[in-house]
């Protein structure tokens, strides 16, 4: 019987595949990452960092990886510019699990709603001509303001002082009190760089639609931002007079955008007891 003859076969060595892993989100650097259902709040920074496993070196030993971060909106708007660097490092045999670590800070927007949002980073490896992507989801809360087509004003609400977060159940105020009131206004249009040109006059009704007061100059916003603002917020205050008559009146806001040529016009009514 002839002997069995055993081929060698040259198989490939094992390539591990390019990966992003680990990322945590933090309110402080080196922080540990929010845990479940918790929520950064508009104008907070995100601490944010990854690692990268998975990459290949050079016959020097060496490490070459580009990367870029940015964060996205629910609706895929980046909320801040782009972050690019690189990673070149010298890793020899007693460092085979180094995982190289990504980080950067996200300063929210200010103004910006409650939702799910998300960073993205892509990472490529230069020697391995290979790259690999991570969206790492987070959740946003704060203020609801409903998008509008077109110029409106949105959540009129009156206060006792400027410091007062609950507002009033009753808009109802003593002769002599200040009366502070906030508001929103949307469905402004943008200019170049996300320019706004907003501006809006505030007037005192009484009860017969008369205009008792009117501020003297408009309140205006011309401002340019990287995330297009979604709505403008806005204040006032009036302090009554100690010999005000009781009764019914209205503050009348007037908002102007200038973008888009729009104006609108709406008021709500307090009373003097």
């Amino acid at each position: 019987m002839r002997p069995l003859l055993f081929l060698a076969l040259a198989l490939p060595a094992f390539t591990a595949q390019l990966e992003v892993v680990r990322p945590i989100l933090s309110t402080s650097d080196g922080g540990a990452s929010l845990p479940s259902g918790s929520a950064f709040r508009p104008g907070e920074t995100i601490f944010f960092s990854c690692r990268v496993r998975g990459y290949q070196k050079t016959q020097e030993e060496k490490v070459r990886l580009a990367y870029s971060i940015q964060a996205f909106d629910s609706k895929g708007v980046a909320l801040v510019e782009k972050v690019e660097n690189e990673i070149m490092e010298e890793v020899g045999p007693q460092d085979k699990d180094w995982m190289p670590r990504v980080a950067t800070e996200v300063a929210l927007p200010p103004l910006i709603g409650p939702g799910t949002y998300r960073i993205v980073v892509n990472v490529q490896d230069l020697i391995a001509r290979d790259q690999a992507e991570l969206k790492a989801p987070f959740e946003v809360g704060g203020h609801t303001v409903t998008p509008s087509d077109s110029l409106t004003v949105e959540n009129i609400q009156f206060f006792r002082s400027e410091e007062d977060t609950q507002a009033l159940e009753k808009a109802a105020y003593s002769p002599g009190d200040a009366v502070w009131t906030r508001f929103d206004i949307t469905g402004f249009r943008y200019g170049p760089k996300n320019r706004v040109d907003v501006s809006y006059v505030v007037s005192i009704l009484d009860h017969s639609g008369k205009v008792l007061w009117t501020q003297p100059e408009p309140t205006s916003e011309q401002t340019e931002s990287f995330y297009p603002k979604l709505w403008i917020p806005a204040s006032m205050s009036i302090t009554t007079q100690k010999n005000t008559r009781p009764g019914e009146y209205a503050i009348a806001i007037q908002a102007m955008d200038a973008n888009g040529n729009q104006m609108y016009e709406t008021k709500a009514v307090f009373s003097v007891e």
